[in-house]
């Protein structure tokens, strides 16, 4: 016998739970919407019966404010929400997916997989960025990032999201997670498009350097900035630089946008060459400079109607060019 809630009455069948945060009064369960019988997410937040804070309930307000505006394959959807004597429900759009923190364990990512993980989750922030006006996700990290057996991915949980107007305006409450958020959101300054891209920067090392979300912080030097160089010796140096921007302190020297993030990131190539293949890059280039220079020879033999197994001799260029003067060139049989 389960101690699930009863929402039946709301149109909804709990199924299981897939998620809390009891010191949020926030639990999450998997649902089957009962007239259409989809699955779906279900969001309960407790404000009732724990002592939640009413920033947490006014964090659910605010994510089916946002989530009300958005249209993008990638977001679960919105769907529903409802009050109980105990609380609010909000009801999604249920993704077959696991978070990237639930893999961390599990689950060890190749270079070349991350990097599609990394254009997949800048796609979805060109579009949130796009959008008039623009909206800052807030609290990127592994644990908002959902991933399918088919390399999907999906973002989450925008209950920190904020709708900015031009400049993104400054919040009263610093919201987000300690190593994941950025220096400017940190110390409650001005938002840009560019602090989400820290976060994604921050999410991408630890998934590359195989570090739990947990411990970000052990990245982290004295002055707050992320080392992870040493680790990850076997990526280009052109990847490298790219993650290094992303995790600048200063929102200014980032990327301005995951739109040019984007850009940058696409053509990169992720691994360092190795050794064997510098090598076999030099024989290959020195094989195509000699044949060049034997085709070369052969043409220069074919012009001037010289046999192959012919020796020649010329003493200077004149001898040899113009044409006119070939005949000299020719040895003489004695």
């Amino acid at each position: 016998m389960n101690n699930y809630p009863n929402f039946s009455n709301y149109g909804y069948q709990i199924i299981k739970e897939l998620g809390h945060n009891r010191a949020g009064g926030r639990v999450t369960y998997l649902a089957t919407e009962i007239n259409t019988q989809k699955t779906v997410v279900v969001k309960q937040f407790q404000f009732a019966t724990t002592g939640a804070h009413w920033s947490e309930y006014q964090a659910y307000e605010r994510e089916v404010q946002v989530l009300k505006t958005l249209d993008h394959p990638n977001i679960p959807h919105y769907l529903d929400s409802f009050q109980t004597p105990s609380g609010f429900c909000m009801v999604q759009e249920y993704k077959n997916a696991t978070s990237l923190a639930n893999l961390a364990t599990s689950q060890k990512w190749q270079p070349q997989q991350i990097k599609q993980i990394a254009i997949s989750v800048l796609e979805i922030l060109k579009y949130l960025q796009n959008r008039i006006p623009p909206v800052i996700h807030r609290d990127l990290k592994p644990e908002n990032i959902l991933i399918d057996d088919q390399m999907n991915i999906s973002l989450v949980d925008f209950g920190f999201a904020r709708i900015g107007g031009g400049e993104v305006a400054v919040s009263s409450v610093v919201k987000g997670t300690l190593g994941f958020m950025p220096p400017e959101q940190m110390f409650n300054r001005e938002l840009t498009t560019a602090s989400d891209l820290y976060s994604l920067g921050a999410t991408l090392i630890c998934l590359l350097t195989n570090t739990p979300a947990t411990e970000v912080g052990s990245l982290m030097d004295e002055t707050g900035k992320i080392n992870f160089q040493q680790q990850v010796k076997h990526l280009s140096q052109d990847f490298i630089i790219w993650l290094e921007k992303m995790v600048q302190p200063n929102y200014k020297d980032r990327y301005s946008s995951a739109e040019s993030a984007l850009d940058a990131l696409i053509p990169l190539e992720v691994l360092a060459p190795s050794r064997t293949k510098k090598l076999t890059q030099i024989a290959l280039i020195t094989i195509i400079v000699y044949t060049a220079i034997l085709s070369a020879a052969f043409a220069i033999f074919r012009v001037y109607n010289i046999p192959v197994n012919q020796t020649i001799e010329f003493t200077k260029i004149e001898d040899f060019y113009p044409v006119k003067n070939k005949s000299k060139c020719l040895n003489r049989q004695k």
